[in-house]
C-alpha cells in the first residue's frame, strides 16, 4: 500500500497519538521500532498520519510505554482501523477536507457539545436557513458549490435521529435567534425547529440571554468519542477551520463551556420540579409569538 498524500485529520490524529505513546514512554524512532518489529521510516510515516499500524503492533508499543488504559488503546485501535468511508464519502471530491473530516468525527463520538455566537448550529438548521446562510454570507463559492454544501449540511443532520445517536448540548447566543435573513418566515420555521429538535431525547438546547454574561466571538466545536482523550475542538475561523486535539486545549474547552452553560437559560426541557421563571423555550417562544 502508498503512503497517503493527504491525510485526513483522523488519520494525522491517529499518527500524532502514537507519537504521545512513543514519547510518554521514552523511546526513539529506532527503539520504537524495534519494539514493533518494523523499520524506522515505517513508523515516521504512521507518525505523519502517511500509513496505518496494525492493532498488534500498536498494543505492543502500548505495552512498552506501560499505557494501562485500555478503553484509551482500543479506542485508538479503532481510530486507526476506520476506512475513512461513509455517506460523506460521495462528497469527496466536491468539498473542502475539513468539512469531510467534521463528519467523519461526528459519525463515531459519543457527545457534541458547541456554542454558536451568531448563527444556529448546523445540526438544527432548516433548509432555508441554510440557503440564505449560504446566498447572504461571505464566502466566494458559486451558487453550484453552495447548494451542494447546503445539501451536504441538510445530509449532516442524519446524526441526530440515527440509531444510537450521539448526546448533542448547544449553548446558542440570543444574538443568533435575530438573524432573519431579511424574511421573517426564515427565522419562523427555524424558531419552530428549535423548539422542535429541543425535544430529541439526545439533544440538550440552551440560550445565552444578552442580559447574561459576556459570551465568546467565535463558535467552537466539541466532539467526544468513547476515550476523552481522543476528543477534538473545531474551532471556526474565515480561512480555515481549527482542529485542536492537544490535552490542555481540551481542559481550556471543556471548562469555557461549562462556563457557558452556568451562564445560559435552563434548557428547553427543564428536569423535573417547577418550570423556572425564565429559560430558553420561553426566550424562543417570546421571539417566536410577533412570527406567527
Amino acid at each position: 500500500m502508498g503512503l497517503r498524500a493527504n491525510p485526513t485529520y483522523r488519520q494525522r490524529r491517529f499518527g500524532a497519538e502514537v507519537r504521545a505513546i512513543r514519547e510518554c514512554a521514552g523511546l526513539s524512532t529506532v527503539e520504537a521500532a524495534e519494539v514493533m518489529g518494523m523499520r524506522q521510516s515505517h513508523i515516521s510515516n504512521v507518525e505523519a498520519g502517511r500509513t496505518s499500524l496494525s492493532p498488534e503492533r500498536l498494543r505492543a508499543l502500548a505495552a512498552a510505554g506501560g499505557c494501562e488504559n485500555t478503553t484509551y488503546v482500543d479506542a485508538l485501535v479503532e481510530l486507526g482501523q476506520r476506512s475513512g468511508k461513509g455517506w460523506w464519502t460521495a462528497y469527496r471530491e466536491q468539498l473542502r477536507p475539513s468539512l469531510l473530516d467534521l463528519v467523519e468525527l461526528e459519525d463515531s463520538v459519543e457527545r457534541v457539545i458547541c456554542y454558536e455566537p451568531m448563527f444556529i448550529p448546523g445540526l438544527f438548521q432548516t433548509l432555508a436557513y441554510a440557503t440564505a446562510g449560504y446566498r447572504g454570507g461571505y464566502t466566494m463559492a458559486t451558487p453550484e458549490q453552495q447548494d451542494r454544501e447546503v445539501d451536504f449540511r441538510m445530509q449532516r443532520q442524519r446524526v441526530l435521529t440515527r440509531e444510537r445517536p450521539p448526546r448533542i448540548h448547544a449553548v446558542v447566543h440570543e444574538a443568533a435567534l435575530h438573524v432573519s435573513w431579511g424574511r421573517p418566515e426564515i427565522m419562523r420555521d427555524q424558531l419552530l425547529r428549535l423548539i422542535e429538535v429541543a425535544q430529541l431525547p439526545n439533544v440538550t438546547l440552551q440560550v445565552l440571554p444578552f442580559d447574561g454574561r459576556v459570551g465568546f466571538g467565535t463558535s467552537f466545536t466539541f466532539l467526544e468519542p468513547t476515550a476523552p482523550q481522543l476528543s477534538t475542538v473545531v474551532v471556526a475561523h474565515v480561512e480555515k477551520s481549527l482542529y485542536l486535539g492537544e490535552p490542555e486545549v481540551l481542559t481550556r474547552y471543556r471548562t469555557w463551556f461549562a462556563r457557558l452553560c452556568e451562564a445560559a437559560l435552563p434548557s428547553v426541557e427543564a428536569d423535573g420540579g417547577a418550570p423556572p421563571v425564565k429559560d430558553s423555550l420561553r426566550l424562543i417562544q417570546r421571539l417566536l409569538h410577533p412570527l406567527l
